[in-house]
């Protein structure tokens, strides 16, 4: 009997005990915040990863989502938490945004949190309505130049709208910005014909381009991805400095010991390197990236400079 005891306990004392080898393990369910609403992107991604997570802290991983004000509102509870890593952020690219468009926050974005790695990224795309006379993003630019078109996007001051408003200054072009509340109703009025196209996650506009509604023009990444191959960048077609992505970073309460921040990185890289996790992330359309903290550290300082000044010369407002 003491054999089979020592037998079912193994698993959780060997998560146990990686995490207790690095000089930190939680002593409690973690608390993992998502400041967006269930089902969208940083939600499933963060659903997918913690499982594995909490397997390797030896703790369960529960995902609380915490909406509202842009993603400010759960942010600001991680920022309240005590520091001790049993509180953790998933946040997105607002957290980088949200400093430049948010006036009065009971809290500051840059040094209220400590960054522990960029999780994921989520492409976005340009896409068409199936019966634009367009083809190439060539011809698109040249017909944007001859009369107005209605670009959605996923929301006011997402990912969305700050490519379209990179889109628009690189190219030169006025675009027409149709604010949606997520990127599914976007694709929904692209499939029916009522916008002219997108700017949305690459996840959201697939099955319309899938279903003969509507056509793939260029992808905002530095590279191509694995779910659509054969298409190209905006930098491949001729247009540079439209690479943003949707993406989610995961951040602790600023002053959490560095023994508790590298327990949980080397969680999270032993998630994304799992093969089950990697399937299920590449169906939702997620590229793994995993940064160090500091890697991830300096993205977030450079990023919150770089979409501060886009959302000053773009002049983005919460509306």
């Amino acid at each position: 009997m003491l054999t089979r005891r020592l037998s079912l306990a193994l698993p959780a004392l060997l998560a146990a005990g990686t995490a207790s080898a690095q000089g930190w393990s939680p002593n409690r369910p973690i608390r993992m915040i998502v400041p967006f609403s269930a089902g969208g992107a940083a939600d499933s991604s963060t659903r997918t990863l913690g499982p594995r997570m909490g397997e390797r802290l030896g703790q369960p991983i529960a995902v609380e989502n915490r909406t509202g004000a842009g993603g400010s509102l759960g942010a600001g509870e991680v920022a309240r938490a005590a520091a001790d890593g049993q509180t953790l952020l998933m946040d997105a690219s607002s957290h980088i945004v949200n400093p430049s468009l948010l006036q009065g926050l009971p809290f500051d974005y840059s040094t209220a949190f400590t960054p522990i790695s960029q999780v994921v990224t989520f492409p976005q795309v340009l896409a068409v309505k199936a019966d634009l006379p367009v083809r190439t993003l060539e011809e698109f630019v040249a017909l944007a130049r001859r009369q107005p078109l209605n670009i959605g996007t996923q929301g006011n001051a997402t990912a969305g709208h700050l490519g379209l408003a990179m889109l628009s200054r690189a190219a030169g072009v006025e675009l027409t910005h149709v604010a949606y509340r997520g990127g599914a109703a976007a694709a929904r009025d692209l499939a029916g014909g009522t916008l002219d196209g997108v700017f949305i996650t690459l996840l959201s506009a697939k099955p319309v381009v899938e279903g003969g509604r509507a056509r793939f023009i260029a992808l905002s990444a530095p590279q191509r991805v694995a779910l659509a191959p054969e298409l190209a960048t905006f930098a491949e077609l001729g247009i540079q400095g439209v690479e943003l992505s949707e993406w989610t970073g995961l951040f602790a309460p600023a002053g959490t010991p560095e023994p508790a921040i590298a327990a949980i990185h080397a969680a999270l890289r032993n998630a994304l390197e799992d093969a089950e996790v990697a399937q299920r992330l590449a169906q939702i359309g997620a590229v793994p990236v995993g940064s160090s903290p500091a890697e991830f550290a300096r993205y977030v300082t450079e990023g919150r400079a770089t979409m501060g000044r886009l959302v000053r010369e773009a002049n983005i407002r919460i509306e």
